[in-house]
């Protein structure tokens, strides 16, 4: 099987509902792809108004009241981006064509073991035939980057008319999907936050994700995973469906922007070694469960298993961690989420929001409970959205108007379900606990209180940043702006161009002012202690003997992972000016870990 290789070794990965949602618009034509979220209906709707004016093309305004208004507003809006990016490009190539000084700063950019930026320079040096050959070679070696949309699997509430409710197509998601496989695109849906086997399943509806008769998919399907075993386990499922995994994003689960999804105390180095290892064993299973699949569907079957990558993201800063990636795991590409916040020409961030997070230092980053998924979420002190928030509930007003209820998922009230950030949710939650207060300490109240009304909108924070951005109308109540990004950021402190920040992921420049930035592996680390050690301190219930087990195989895989590292980071030829750092930083947390005490259960 022919594997297509990218112009560049990095990609842009979805970030909140705004950050990215008209990141290929802005970087596409460069070769570099990236991924918009494809949840906020009511988001993407207005972005479409802002981005067909803005190219002088036609809109046609797609109300509530048009049936599947969700599904089409979404394929208007990915079929624009498709059209203005064919452009931006077409235009781009003839700009580099005419420019020597347009294609010197393009050549600057690109990876330094890029082939095409090898050929492009030896062109340079080209006499009279140098516009005409440059022409052809672009034509012949350049396309621009995916325009990737990304679908949280959870985010799939059912939805009503009135009391009625509707099949499950009409759900969050699966609409979401569903105006993805309708669009124009030739890109792939990157699906996150674990297994939703209704909406895995629903995929089956759509031809564009089975193989055509020259073995090649116009729609792919690219899984955001945690560790290998996930990987399997859902590629197995999709595989039974005759549907191909063509990628597998692992993701640090708690060195990265937005929800965290923390696993058993597995790091990132030993996770990515074990797909290194198995690369084949996930090809093999899969391939041989699709071939069955697509016998019994009487659909044609590839002569041989399609194409799988492997890419990685999570906490990466510097080129030598951008490269260690590539060459030490085999990754087919590298995600840099937050660092490109601080990039106006690839994300929409609003100015105030930028300056934040450019002024942001490691405390001001946490692990937050604001999500009203129940997940830990990354986010920012400092935010506007905070700010409101706390405003709110010191007048005794908790909680948000709801309205677009993306996240409404708690049955506890009813089975049209609830936001636990809602003021509706909360009410009802303070009500129950004021009743309740006489069985519980002061202290005991005031953190029950907390708990109930830190959870913070984040369907209306995480796409106020692109309205600000853009001044466009905020509709409805005041919730400032939700930032999510990752601890990683602490390091970046400037706002910097598109082409600076591209030559520091090649190493051919440095964004970086900071000199105490930790090694991006053992910062994971590092959190995963802290995680572990907050996870045992807090407990307020009784300790359960699953407890203990969790815990203690939980510290059990962090000690192996910390002897992967230092087996990886005695043998490597990379990092050897912080080796020494690395190794003691490595023996400080191996003791932090050992005199880290499990609680044992007390017999009476």
């Amino acid at each position: 099987m022919k594997t297509t290789k990218s112009l560049h070794t990095f990609h842009i990965p979805v970030m909140g509902l705004a950050y990215t949602i008209d990141s290929p618009i802005r970087v596409a034509k460069y070769g570099i792809s990236s991924v918009i979220s494809i949840i906020d209906d009511d988001l993407i709707e207005r972005m479409n108004a802002f981005y067909s004016e803005k190219f002088n093309l036609p809109y046609q305004e797609i109300t509530q009241k048009i049936h599947d208004y969700r599904a089409e507003r979404i394929t208007a809006y990915l079929n624009l981006v498709d059209k203005i990016v064919k452009e931006k490009f077409n235009n781009f190539k003839t700009e580099l064509a005419e420019s020597r000084q347009a294609l010197e700063s393009y050549i600057a950019t690109l990876p330094n073991k890029s082939e095409i930026k090898k050929g492009l320079q030896d062109l340079m040096n080209d006499g009279l035939a140098f516009k005409e050959n440059i022409k052809k070679y672009l034509e012949e070696n350049l396309s621009p980057g995916d325009v990737d949309v990304n679908i949280m699997t959870k985010v799939d509430k059912d939805n009503f008319i009135k009391d009625e409710q509707l099949p499950a197509i009409f759900n969050d998601a699966h609409a979401s999907l569903r105006g993805f496989a309708n669009s124009d695109l030739n890109s792939s849906v990157v699906l996150s936050a674990g297994m939703n086997p209704r909406l895995y399943s629903y995929f089956e509806t759509f031809k564009d994700f089975f193989p055509d008769f020259n073995d090649t998919l116009k729609k792919k399907i690219i899984l955001k995973v945690s560790d290998f075993r996930s990987a399997m386990i859902q590629g197995n499922f999709l595989a039974k469906k005759g549907l191909w995994v063509s990628e597998y994003r692992i993701e640090s689960g708690l060195n990265c922007g937005g929800h965290a999804f923390a696993t058993d105390g597995f790091l990132l180095g030993p996770i990515l070694e074990e797909f290194k290892q198995k690369k084949d064993q996930l090809i093999q299973s899969a391939h041989e469960l699709m071939v069955k699949a697509l016998g019994q569907k009487e659909m044609h079957i590839p002569e041989k298993h399609l194409e799988l990558k492997i890419t990685v993201q999570g906490g990466v800063g510097t080129a030598e961690e951008h490269s260690f990636l590539l060459d030490n795991y085999n990754v087919d590409s590298v995600g840099w989420g937050s660092p490109f916040l601080l990039v106006p020409e690839a994300t929409s961030v609003d100015k105030e929001t930028r300056e934040l997070l450019a002024n942001a230092k490691e405390d001001d980053l946490y692990l937050s409970h604001i999500s009203p998924l129940g997940v830990p979420f990354n986010t920012l002190r400092g935010t506007t959205n905070e700010m409101l928030k706390q405003k709110r509930i010191q007048e005794s007003k908790a909680g948000s108007s709801c309205p677009k209820k993306f996240l409404a998922l708690s049955k506890e009230y009813g089975e049209k379900g609830i936001c636990t950030a809602s003021k509706k949710y909360q009410d009802l939650k303070l009500e129950e606990l004021k009743k309740n207060s006489t069985n519980f300490s002061v202290e005991a109240v005031e953190k029950m209180k907390n708990r109930i009304t830190e959870k913070a909108c984040l369907c209306v924070g995480l796409a106020n940043a692109s309205y600000l951005e853009n001044d466009m109308k905020i509709k409805g109540q005041s919730q400032g702006v939700v930032i999510c990004p990752g601890p990683n950021m602490a390091y970046f402190d400037q706002e910097v161009s598109l082409s600076k920040m591209m030559q520091h992921i090649y190493g051919n420049a440095s964004v970086l002012r900071i000199e105490n930035r930790p090694n991006m592996f053992i910062k994971e680390l590092k959190m995963y202690i802290d995680y572990l050690n907050n996870e045992i301190t807090s407990i307020s219930e009784e300790i359960t003997s699953g407890q203990i087990k969790k815990w203690n195989s939980f510290k059990n895989n962090l000690m192996e992972g910390i002897g992967y590292y230092e087996r990886l980071f005695s043998s490597t030829s990379f990092f050897q000016n912080v080796k020494d750092s690395i190794e003691n930083q490595l023996q400080f947390y191996k003791s932090e870990l050992d005199k880290l005490e499990i609680p044992s259960l007390q017999l009476v």
